[in-house]
């Protein structure tokens, strides 16, 4: 179906009288903000550089008004929306689009886990994309799950709270730099494409949100090996204004032989676990005497996070931010 043939978006007048009647409000325990700018919802869909036969999984579709844009495209779609009233109106709203599918369900099965159910939908081969308006407090969760897959999307990308999209995209060495820069820039290249204003939203956030873009690198790691690394990265950013001696020490209960070891790798004693960057961290992490340390908890890559990074920040906002 072209833009032509595209049925035109009812005004929004129509959803919000259909969701009144429904019995809904917007939730400040799940962070409800609908993005009702159809201009910046067809942007977010070109900016995924998705195509026909693609299968892109959406998180949070609210009432549709990204994933229309997206299964204009001719994607194969799977809208993941957790509130029982909103499901069924984006259903409705997609109804035209048969490659379109919205599901009633939670993406996560805790803080660190996939959804069993949802993990079992998502490609384990062929090219497949993450396009998402990401609820808050779960952004940085989902994104290190699905970054730490054995197959994980090409592409990712998705709004989300600014704040999380400047640690997504985080230099070695800054404040934002730490576990989910790390568990993400091991298998992506990260970039902030434009800021979204909060007018653009009902009801109004009192932060700010941004377009991120994660495109899959080609020289990643297996996944076993990301994991293994990423646990050694969360060891370090425990004390992350220390010194590596003091902690590789600490850690290997053997001073000179955390000397010797940092020595070895070109590493010196005195900097800190944030200013080392992916290629200095792998070392460190691939370093016989750390790795021996290692003894995952469960050693599937697919179905639990990274080690979690710093908590997720509190504002005076929703602590959950569902988009639609």
């Amino acid at each position: 179906m072209n833009a032509d043939e595209r049925p035109p978006r009812p005004p929004w007048s129509d959803f919000k009288a259909a969701l009144r009647a429904a019995g809904f409000r917007p939730s400040r325990r799940l962070g409800q903000n609908f993005l009702l700018d159809e201009n910046m919802t067809r942007a977010i869909a070109r900016d995924a550089a998705v195509g026909p036969g693609d299968f892109v999984l959406e998180v949070g579709p609210g009432c549709g008004f990204l994933s229309v844009h997206l299964a204009q495209l001719g994607v194969r779609l799977l809208a993941v929306e957790l509130d029982p009233i909103l499901a069924p109106i984006a259903a409705a709203f997609l109804a035209p689009y048969p490659s379109a599918e919205v599901i009633e369900a939670d993406v996560l099965a805790g803080k660190h886990r996939l959804a069993p159910a949802i993990a079992a939908r998502l490609p384990g081969a062929g090219p497949w994309h993450l396009v998402s308006n990401l609820p808050y407090s779960i952004g940085g969760p989902v994104l290190a799950l699905l970054a730490a897959r054995s197959h994980p999307p090409d592409s990712m990308t998705v709004l989300i709270q600014l704040e999380v999209g400047e640690r997504l995209a985080a230099e070695p060495g800054t404040r934002a730099w730490g576990p989910l820069s790390i568990a993400v820039q091991w298998a992506y290249a990260v970039r902030i494409l434009r800021t979204v204003p909060a007018n653009l939203f009902w009801p109004r956030p009192a932060v700010e949100s941004a377009v991120v873009r994660m495109e899959r690198r080609s020289d990643r790691a297996p996944a076993r090996d990301r994991a293994r690394r990423q646990r050694v990265v969360a060891r370090l950013f425990q004390r992350r204004r220390q010194t590596l001696g003091r902690v590789v020490s600490d850690l290997l209960r053997d001073r000179r032989g955390a000397e010797a070891l940092l020595a070895a790798i070109g590493l010196d004693s005195r900097r800190r676990a944030e200013t080392l960057a992916l290629d200095e961290l792998a070392a460190l992490a691939d370093s016989e005497a750390l790795a021996a340390l290692d003894s995952p908890q469960d050693p599937s890559p697919d179905s639990r996070a990274p080690e979690p990074d710093e908590p997720e920040p509190r504002p005076s906002t929703p602590d959950r931010k569902k988009t639609s």
